[in-house]
């Protein structure tokens, strides 16, 4: 397995000819490192064995998607796909809204009342809704606030 120390066993990495990473965009976050190591590690594979191996980044959210493909020693003209929201199956609708508050306490709450809006506007006409929170902790507190204002609204079954 290829590892960021670059011990392991070496036997079941001369079998991988695939390697997908998905979200590569977290290449610029904390832990970019650890997926930057291994594409180095995997690169240097494949020069030393003269194996192919087809790296494939994947990310919903990747405005410099030339710089990673070089990065991955991508050939742009033949290697390069890029899929925008033209190919899409069902059309993708962003809705930016500003929101204030005296404090950072009112903000949230703003911010929460203004998603809740949203959200329900769009779920009574019938669409979906992805409600995009930048944590794992945020996501989770968005959820239980959006429930909590439904609930105080009267909207849960």
């Amino acid at each position: 397995v290829v590892t960021r120390k670059g011990t392991g066993d070496t036997a079941l990495s001369q079998l991988v000819r695939l390697l997908i990473i998905d979200e590569v965009h977290l290449l610029h976050e904390d832990r970019g490192s650890v997926i930057e190591t291994l594409i180095a590690r995997t690169l240097r594979q494949v020069e030393t064995t003269q194996q192919m191996i087809r790296i494939v980044g994947l990310s919903a959210t990747l405005p410099n998607y030339i710089d990673v493909a070089n990065f991955l020693k991508v050939n742009l003209h033949k290697g390069l796909f890029y899929f925008d929201s033209r190919f899409r199956p069902v059309p993708l609708k962003q809705t930016f809204i500003g929101v204030r508050g005296t404090n950072k306490f009112k903000t949230r709450e703003n911010i929460d009342q203004a998603c809740y809006e949203k959200v329900l506007e769009s779920v009574k006409n019938g669409d979906q809704v992805l409600v995009v929170v930048h944590s794992r902790n945020g996501t989770i507190k968005t959820a239980e606030k959006l429930r909590e204002i439904a609930n105080m609204e009267g909207e849960l079954e």
